[in-house]
């Protein structure tokens, strides 16, 4: 994984855009590549590093948007590199002490894979714990990253949101959860302990970082 500031590699970066609206309907084409940062994510044999996709992040977000575009070239699709981009996104986050959400809205394809990390993220989480702990929604976020937003919308969907004495609690059912971890596929996800990386906010003035 390659970082690039689009402040320094202007032309590279407008590239990645201009290649991106090719293969997405929603891409909206914006020229000035100065506010964000770009992850290119590749795939390395003997002859060298090839692109696999790649995402983009604005150095700054008052929304606290942890994604501004997504892109998996096609030829790699099924791969596993969309979930791999989003867990990237999202172990930044967390590097940053402060929990993500990918940039709204989001497209039809974009809300699925999304959908389907968080449930996993969240799935798997619970299927660690014995039950005895009394976690919060704001905990699972600041465990996980996941805007508490997206937590509620997610587990919803599940149907694992009840209201039980006068309040909103996460009900987790046993039996669907096994099942789940049961039939869950190994997915590629990315590791924290193999990413070097300072966010934004800690770096000294001129210097720079990458991601490995």
């Amino acid at each position: 994984v390659y970082e690039l500031d689009g402040k320094d590699h202007r032309v590279y970066c407008q590239n990645l855009c201009l290649l991106a609206k090719l293969f997405l309907d929603h891409k909206t084409l914006y020229y000035d590549v100065d506010p964000f940062y770009f992850y290119v994510i590749t795939e390395v044999d003997d002859e060298g590093a090839h692109i696999v996709g790649y995402f983009s992040k604005e150095k700054v977000s008052a929304e606290d948007y942890n994604l501004a575009c997504i892109l998996t070239f096609p030829q790699y699709q099924k791969c596993g590199y969309g979930k791999f981009i989003i867990s990237l996104s999202y172990e930044l986050s967390k590097r940053e002490g402060k929990p993500g959400s990918p940039e709204k809205p989001l497209s039809d394809l974009g809300k699925i894979s999304y959908r389907s990390y968080w449930t996993h993220v969240l799935l798997t989480l619970f299927s660690s714990q014995t039950g005895e702990e009394n976690v919060q929604i704001k905990d699972i976020s600041l465990m996980t990253g996941i805007k508490t937003e997206d937590i509620i919308s997610t587990l919803q969907s599940l149907n694992m949101i009840r209201f039980w004495k006068g309040q909103h609690v996460v009900f987790v059912m046993q039996d669907f959860l096994k099942k789940y971890m049961a039939q869950k596929k190994k997915i590629r996800l990315c590791d924290p302990k193999c990413l070097t990386w300072i966010p934004h906010a800690e770096r000294k003035k001129g210097g720079s970082s990458a991601s490995d």
